[in-house]
C-alpha cells in the first residue's frame, strides 16, 4: 500500500491550498481515509475524515468551515481544500487509510488507521 500526499507548499495568510493524496495497492472505495497533521514541537493531530463514498465527513473544529475532504475513488485519490488559511495551519500534512469501518463510517483517532503517506508541509506566512 502506498500513500503519496501532493500538494503542499508556502502560502500567505488569507489563501488557500489544495492537498492530493493518491492511494495504491488498495481497494480505495472500501478504506476510510482522513487527513492529520503535525505541527512542529507539536503532537499529530486529526483535520478531517471522510466515509467510503463521501456521504459523511468529520473536521476539527479548527478548521471547519475553511477545509474540505473530499474524495474520487474512480481516482483513488483524497483531496483537501484549504481555504482562509492561518498560520497557525503550518504543519507537515497526512493523509491516512483505515479499513476498519463500515460504510457510512469514518473516524477522527490516529490509531484506527492502517496506512499513512509520506506528508507534505504547508507553510503559512503572516
Amino acid at each position: 500500500v502506498q500513500l503519496q500526499a501532493s500538494g503542499g507548499g508556502l502560502v500567505q495568510a488569507g489563501g488557500s491550498l489544495r492537498l492530493s493524496c493518491a492511494a495504491s495497492g488498495l481497494t480505495f472505495s472500501r478504506y476510510i481515509m482522513g487527513w492529520f497533521r503535525q505541527a512542529p514541537g507539536k503532537e499529530r493531530e486529526f483535520v478531517a475524515t471522510i466515509s467510503w463514498a463521501g456521504t459523511r465527513k468529520d473536521y476539527a473544529d479548527s478548521v471547519k468551515g475553511r477545509f474540505t475532504i473530499s474524495r474520487d475513488n474512480a481516482k483513488n485519490t483524497v483531496y483537501l481544500q484549504m481555504n482562509s488559511l492561518k498560520p497557525e495551519d503550518t504543519a507537515v500534512y497526512y493523509c491516512a487509510a483505515s479499513d476498519r469501518g463500515v460504510a457510512g463510517s469514518y473516524s477522527v483517532r490516529a490509531y484506527e488507521y492502517d496506512y499513512w503517506g509520506q506528508g507534505t508541509l504547508v507553510t503559512v506566512s503572516s
